[in-house]
């Protein structure tokens, strides 16, 4: 059964949006922030990115990710479930994580710290299969 999708019509909602926020933005990682996008992205035809809370973030019928650009120790991504209160299963999110990438911050909210772009380069694949479960629970 298909999810029921939520209206992200704004002109916030867009890539363009994104493409004119990363022009101005000045951030030592915005070259990371970039290599993001196109891993966000390649995620599933159902992902797409705007500006949200000030920040490029990612969402299907919700959003789900968003950059923390006031990361101290490098750029962080915060993992969420949208804006709205979900009923988790049983046992709360569960998200394969072998290399130890997810800080858990509550029950249905993660992040994931990532110091420069080398960092972002070694951990690629496995942030990638982090976002691909992740976006299961959206």
């Amino acid at each position: 059964m298909p999810k029921p999708q939520t209206k992200h019509n704004s002109a916030h909602d867009t890539s363009a949006a994104v493409d004119a926020f990363m022009q101005g933005l000045q951030h030592p990682h915005h070259e990371v922030i970039q290599s993001l996008r196109p891993l966000f992205l390649s995620l599933s035809d159902e992902v797409a990115e705007g500006i949200k809370w000030n920040a490029p973030s990612f969402r299907t019928h919700e959003y789900f990710a968003t950059v923390n650009l006031r990361e101290k120790q490098g750029l962080g991504i915060i993992l969420h479930l949208g804006a709205k209160i979900k009923t988790l299963p049983e046992g709360g999110v569960r998200i394969a994580d072998p290399q130890h990438l997810l800080k858990w911050l509550a029950a249905n909210r993660a992040s994931v710290v990532l110091a420069d772009t080398d960092d972002f380069l070694s951990k690629e694949s496995a942030l990638k299969a982090i976002l691909a479960q992740w976006i299961l629970y959206v």
